[in-house]
């Protein structure tokens, strides 16, 4: 099974089936200003299409980017994680995802160790405060699912030896956290409505999609 990820435009449900997906990672967060992004947060209306068409949905949250004026969210520590816990859980149950499906939230950026301790694991911890540990997951290169396993901060798939990672094939230099339930490992690669999407390749049977009885 494969998976999409974009935000610039919404792409038809008719569309992602005849490319051969299997659904999407869609963002259960605000469009930062100045990106005008039409399918960031996911509406229900747009949800709705998705699973009439039998394509699954999986919710991730990200506001920030470096490079923008809105930094790397983990970059607000402990508070920031609280905010964006909030956010993401009104734009998910907003959008008609269910109780049991995490959340995965984005490390967008080449960190390091170093900020991985202070700020981002901070922020996950706020993240834990609102969500609680069970459902939150994390999208990030290799090292920091990595760290985000090991200080226990993201939950288990009911598959077994799975966790709640998402992790990039950007900047994890061809290392892969073995714990993955999804892998980017294409970015900005077919065009699909005339925007280039991501594809996640899904590596167990629970990969933190909506319709899943846990």
């Amino acid at each position: 099974m494969r998976l999409i990820d974009f935000a610039e435009r919404r792409i038809s449900p008719d569309e992602i089936k005849s490319a051969g997906y299997d659904g999407v990672v869609n963002y259960v967060s605000e469009c930062r200003p100045g990106a005008n992004f039409e399918a960031k947060p996911i509406t229900r209306e747009y949800a709705n299409s998705l699973r009439a068409a039998g394509l699954h949905i999986v919710s991730n949250f990200q506001y920030g980017k470096p490079g923008w004026a809105n930094p790397s969210d983990f970059t607000r520590g402990h508070d920031g994680g609280v905010a964006d816990a909030q956010t993401a859980l009104r734009l998910h149950n907003a959008a008609g995802g269910t109780g049991s499906a995490p959340i995965f939230f984005s490390v967008d950026d080449n960190i390091d160790q170093n900020t991985w301790n202070g700020t981002a694991v901070d922020w996950f911890r706020g993240i834990n405060s609102v969500l609680g540990v069970g459902r939150t997951g994390i999208y990030g290169h290799a090292h920091a699912c990595g760290w985000a396993v090991r200080d226990g901060v993201i939950g288990n798939s009911t598959s077994p030896g799975h966790r709640w990672v998402w992790q990039t094939k950007a900047w994890s230099n061809g290392e892969r956290e073995p714990t993955a339930v999804l892998y980017q490992g294409i970015i900005e690669g077919p065009v699909l409505n005339g925007i280039k999407v991501d594809v996640d390749d899904v590596l167990a049977p629970d990969y933190g999609q909506w319709d899943l009885d846990r």
